[in-house]
């Protein structure tokens, strides 16, 4: 079985040390409650679910993949339940605009818990990281039918199909 452990030292590195986002966030009121300990726990929390469910799922998704199937695409076994803990955590909601549902967190921070999952399990972490730039891209048109839009994206059940 594959070995995956989250470079956290890394990453803490760099936000803190390069980025110095301790010092920078506070000075954002969209930002303000960014703490580093916040911060931290969810870094935490996102190799937990990278390593204890997406990894194991890696080397099964690259030799099941998807298939067609009478008129549905079906994901390889255990994608679908993946995807309901990243929902049931509020991942895809991390770095979205708290009036439509969203943490509101910082986009450097919803890059790192990119960077997690898609080490952990590229082939799966596809799913999200699409919906994520859809959501970003929509966001940002400010129109009143794309914020409608903006919401469900931010909340979606895809029909991921396991095989029978």
């Amino acid at each position: 079985m594959a070995n995956y452990q989250a470079p956290l030292r890394d990453m803490r590195f760099v936000l803190y040390e390069l980025l110095e986002v301790q010092n920078v966030l506070p000075g954002l009121p969209r930002y303000a409650e960014a703490s580093p300990d916040l911060m931290n726990q969810v870094l935490e929390e996102a190799a937990k679910l990278a390593e204890n469910v997406l990894l194991p799922l890696n080397r099964s998704g690259d030799e099941e993949g998807c298939h067609f199937e009478n008129g549905a695409v079906r994901t390889p076994k255990g994608f679908k339940e993946a995807y309901a803990a990243f929902r049931a955590g509020g991942w895809p909601a991390l770095s979205g605009d708290p009036a439509y549902g969203g943490q509101g967190l910082p986009i450097v921070l919803g890059s790192c818990v990119s960077e997690i999952l898609i080490s952990a399990n590229l082939s799966w972490a596809i799913y999200p990281t699409l919906t994520q730039g859809a959501y970003h891209a929509i966001h940002t048109s400010r129109g009143s039918q794309c914020r409608r839009l903006v919401q469900s994206l931010r909340h979606q059940d895809l029909h991921l199909r396991r095989r029978a």
